[in-house]
């Protein structure tokens, strides 16, 4: 288990930097209305904004998720309790991934139908 916590520990370190390289910046170099610096005040551009990066947090955190079920899967050996271990984070990753998707999809949808985008 100490193995496991290290492996989420160095990946989650890994992880964090790249939401950096996911900021969107608009051809004028101004930043997307609803993040910091943007001088629109609209609670829905906002909460749209929020939204959609803690959707992002939990998209990486359930990836990240599939890959710890592997290893797990993978390094169980002959020990089946260790291989349905493994099997079960994938599936709850896996289910967990296509929720945050439609999630994704669904908060982006009704943005653009209220004008937040």
């Amino acid at each position: 288990m100490k193995k496991l916590q290290t492996m989420f520990a160095i990946a989650s370190l890994w992880t964090v930097p790249l939401s950096v390289l996911a900021f969107r910046v608009t051809p004028n170099n101004q930043p997307p209305p609803g993040l910091a610096g943007s001088t629109t005040a609209d609670p829905a551009v906002l909460t749209t904004s929020i939204i959609l990066y803690l959707l992002t947090i939990a998209g990486i955190l359930a990836v990240l998720f599939i890959v710890i079920g592997g290893f797990q899967y993978i390094l169980s050996g002959a020990n089946e309790e260790l291989a349905e271990r493994g099997k079960k984070t994938l599936k709850n990753a896996v289910i967990g991934l296509v929720i945050i998707i439609l999630s994704y999809v669904i908060v982006n949808v009704i943005a653009k139908a209220l004008g937040a985008t």
